[in-house]
């Protein structure tokens, strides 16, 4: 795997910020690796220098397809990836992938080992691969996959693909950091129709199902005229547009170019409307709200006070003496100086 994980290699100084911010922006695919690792950072130091670097080169972001893909663990997200990204290489352009692996939940580091996914497409020149633990975090998303997508975008890649642990929560994350929601399905997975799988077909813009070769060809075929039949009743994630359900098997090879073809079409189709602009506008808002949460949750745990009479209210809470609606009530009442 060419893209391992920067170090920091103690940045203290604007100097240094400003020679990161430089090298992202000329494509240096160790400042990229470095960038990312200091946007992921929870040290309130590199905190302030991450602004710093996303503010200079926020100018410079904006200009590439990004394509969200999910599914279930072992339908092959990896391999689609890494096919469509070669293909996409060999018609001149440039790719990165934010693969989010799952965090242990000891650890908290990353489950699946980096040089056990696309290793051809990361030796490529013309790519940057980056695994990432989710951290824990909610959708199965690293909290900072955002901010990794512009510096990305800063280092000149025009296809950004975020792959999705596929649990839980994690569709609906991904989906609203993304221009295109691809997921894939097993064949057989008509039963799915029912339950989580509906509402991720209702984000989805193309939905393929892999590995419709040898004795599940048949199965695949079926599994695609299912959810066919099944889209057509559901609100369509983008308007002007028919999702289309197809099958593909990454491991034969084929598929490839015609998936490809679909990105491409809806790049074009939508960039030209501007419903990608106004899409990421919707996004970028959401994203400061989300934010928001986030620092206040911070900024409230930190409050001497709320920490101080934080854990009997837990403990109020776990034994059933009060609700959690009204020790959320108090604690901000206590936050605010009410209390």
């Amino acid at each position: 795997m060419s893209e391992d994980r920067g170090s920091l290699n103690g940045m203290s100084d604007v100097a240094d910020t400003d020679v990161l911010i430089t090298a992202v922006i000329e494509g240096d695919r160790r400042a990229l690796a470095q960038a990312i690792t200091l946007v992921e950072s929870t040290s309130d130091t590199h905190r302030v220098q991450a602004e710093a670097v996303l503010d200079a080169i926020l100018p410079h972001s904006g200009r590439s397809i990004r394509v969200g893909v999910t599914g279930l663990p072992g339908v092959g997200k990896s391999s689609l990836i890494e096919a469509v990204g070669l293909h996409a290489i060999a018609l001149e352009r440039r790719i990165a992938v934010l693969a989010v692996d799952p965090s242990s939940s000891v650890s908290g580091g990353s489950i699946l080992g980096d040089k056990t996914r696309m290793q051809e497409l990361g030796r490529s020149n013309h790519a940057f691969v980056r695994p990432s633990p989710t951290g824990g975090t909610l959708g199965g998303v690293a909290r900072r996959t955002r901010e990794a997508i512009l510096l990305c975008e800063a280092a000149g890649y025009d296809v950004v693909f975020v792959e999705t642990v596929g649990v839980g929560q994690s569709e609906m994350t991904v989906a609203d950091m993304t221009d295109l929601f691809l997921l894939m399905l097993l064949p057989g997975a008509g039963d799915e129709l029912q339950g989580l799988k509906r509402g991720v077909a209702e984000l989805a813009h193309v939905i393929l199902v892999n590995k419709a070769d040898g004795e599940s060809a048949e199965q695949a075929v079926q599994t695609a005229a299912d959810y066919r039949a099944a889209v057509g009743l559901l609100h369509p994630a983008a308007n002007d547009w028919s999702v289309p359900v197809t099958t593909c098997s990454i491991a034969a090879g084929t598929g490839v170019h015609e998936i490809w073809t679909l990105i491409s079409e809806f790049q074009k189709k939508f960039e030209g409307s501007g419903k990608i602009a106004s899409r990421r506008c919707a996004q970028a808002k959401a994203w400061m709200w989300s934010e928001l949460g986030e620092g206040l949750k911070t900024v409230l745990q930190k409050h001497h006070e709320v920490r101080r009479v934080l854990p009997v209210l837990e403990g109020d809470v776990a034994e059933g003496r009060t609700t959690p609606t009204t020790a959320a009530k108090l604690l901000l009442d206590v936050f605010r100086g009410d209390g």
